[in-house]
């Protein structure tokens, strides 16, 4: 019994050593699977949002060897009273306001400061826009009505076999794609868990094979769109995403900061969502493109880009909020208003007439809330035409 008793315990040690092993071997991916699963708390997000490169795997974008082009300060401003209660209300945590490329106001909040880096969510794929329409201009990518297997094989039998580049840039493939942040089980919080767990971005989109509709038929906000757009970007061109942007787009623009992306186990851009600057660099990539895609006296993006891709091309429902090349375009625009958008809050607004460039984070867990972002294009909006 005794000698039973002796092996037992030795078994027990045994389990206890390999499961300690276990958890020192995959520490960092049950730290990043806690980060996605308590990202969005109450007492955590604000924190979270200045500081994803703590809990997920990260590339940088090199921001090169340029100086810093200064954004100079206007006149101070004094924003309207409204304003007071929407970043009360909104849980703004940054709010940069330009008018004809200065620096009218300038505020942080909820003890977030200016040198932050902050997530950019589906800002970011405005940014990729960016990289597609140079693409296009050199001849690298073929044009948008290239079927996305030509640059990116691996899709081929899937949900994108049949799409075009055009239909991802529009959120047009008809691919079902489940994109409720509250569903643990949803498709976009199952992508997050790739994410963190170090798995392939590039394989989980291969591996969708479900379709609503034909390619080009119904627009559907579909994020993952995105990513296979970032696909075909390195598949035409043979590089990595930071790579590129960071030639094409970061370096030249001059930033403070140098940027970073959230990236999967194999190195791969975020490109859907995992961008993040500081909030004047976000407003500096906005003044870029408020001006046509000049800086600096140098053509950054083809300005032919900027329209069409800023027009509401999309066949989104009538009455609703338009829908460009990875641009939204609020209800009732004027011409050259339109706005780069992330859940929880990010925005870049753009009012090209009035010389009006808006840059604002927060930390808004209500930002689904029916009329919330009506009310945030109402302030974008109440701003600009106050300047």
């Amino acid at each position: 019994m005794r000698r039973v008793l002796k092996w037992a315990l030795r078994l027990v040690l045994v389990l206890v050593l390999a499961i300690g092993a276990v958890g020192i071997w995959k520490q960092e991916e049950i730290k990043r699977l806690w980060a996605v699963r308590t990202l969005f708390f109450e007492d955590n997000i604000v924190g979270n949002f200045s500081n994803m490169r703590a809990a997920f795997l990260t590339v940088g974008v090199p921001r090169g060897d340029g100086p810093t082009v200064e954004l100079p300060y206007g006149p101070e401003t004094e924003l309207p009273v409204s304003v007071g209660a929407w970043v009360e209300d909104r849980d703004v945590t940054a709010l940069v306001v330009l008018k004809d490329g200065e620096i009218v106001f300038e505020e942080y909040y909820k003890g977030t400061g200016a040198d932050d880096l902050r997530i950019s969510w589906s800002m970011a794929k405005s940014f990729l826009s960016v990289l597609v329409g140079q693409l296009v201009a050199d001849g690298t990518i073929e044009s948008l009505d290239v079927p996305v297997t030509q640059y990116a094989p691996a899709l081929k039998g899937g949900a994108y076999d049949g799409a075009t580049l055009r239909n991802v840039l529009q959120m047009t493939s008809g691919v079902l794609f489940d994109e409720d942040y509250l569903d643990q089980n949803s498709d976009i919080n199952r992508m997050g868990r790739v994410l963190a767990l170090g798995g392939k971005m590039d394989e989980f989109a291969a591996g969708l094979t479900a379709s609503f509709a034909a390619p080009g038929e119904t627009w559907k906000y579909v994020s993952i769109d995105t990513h296979v757009v970032g696909m075909v970007v390195r598949g035409a061109s043979g590089r990595p995403i930071a790579d590129l942007l960071s030639e094409k787009v970061i370096a030249p623009l001059g930033l403070e900061h140098t940027p970073y992306y959230l990236t999967d186990g194999v190195g791969t851009a975020f490109v859907l969502g995992g961008l993040n600057l500081s909030t004047r660099d976000y407003a500096r990539f906005g003044q870029m493109i408020a001006q046509g895609g000049q800086w600096q006296g140098q053509q950054i993006v083809p300005a032919d880009w900027i329209d069409a891709s800023t027009l509401p091309s999309a066949p989104t429902p009538e009455g609703a909020v338009g829908y460009g090349y990875q641009w939204w375009i609020p209800v009732g625009a004027a011409p050259g208003e339109f706005m780069a958008r992330g859940i929880y809050g990010q925005y870049i607004y753009i009012d090209r007439a009035r010389g009006v460039v808006i840059a604002t984070n927060a930390a808004d867990r209500k930002f689904r809330d029916a009329g919330v972002a009506d009310q945030n294009v109402a302030i974008f909006r109440e701003i600009a035409q106050n300047l």
